[in-house]
């Protein structure tokens, strides 16, 4: 599975939230560090997280500023075909964390899918209303 985000990095697995990886020369960052199991065995919330919505905000105005170092901006100015690769590469990346490595990881790995599917949709000129109106 490559490195896409360095060591350490990652999303707080919370039900309900986005888990938000950090990105490659800054970027999201979530303060709240790995999640942690209950006495059930299920993942719990162990601080603040973004939503889903706090981070495509976030991603909006990156890419809006262009800011220097960003992981987003870089994507981004590969353009559609590069960042939907990316997607892939993190769906079958969730579906064999799934399958092999457990609900923490899984959580990690759907976290970084999410955010590439966030940064496919501003390469893709959309926003969140485009695609909640389909769900």
């Amino acid at each position: 599975m490559g490195d896409r985000y360095p060591a350490g990095s990652g999303g707080s697995p919370v039900a309900g939230r986005c888990p938000i990886p950090r990105e490659p020369g800054g970027g999201p960052d979530d303060t709240a560090g790995p999640g942690a199991h209950g006495p059930d065995g299920r993942l719990e919330e162990s601080g603040p997280v973004k939503t889903f919505e706090e981070l495509f905000a976030e991603l909006q105005a990156k890419a809006a500023a262009g800011t220097p170092g960003s992981g987003t901006v870089d994507a981004l100015a590969k353009g559609v075909h590069f960042v939907g690769k990316k997607v892939v590469e993190e769906a079958a990346e969730s579906w064999m964390a799934a399958e092999h490595e457990g609900p923490e990881r899984t959580a990690e790995e759907i976290s970084q899918l999410l955010y590439q599917v966030q940064v496919l949709m501003l390469a893709s000129g959309l926003e969140l209303k485009d695609v909640y109106r389909h769900l």
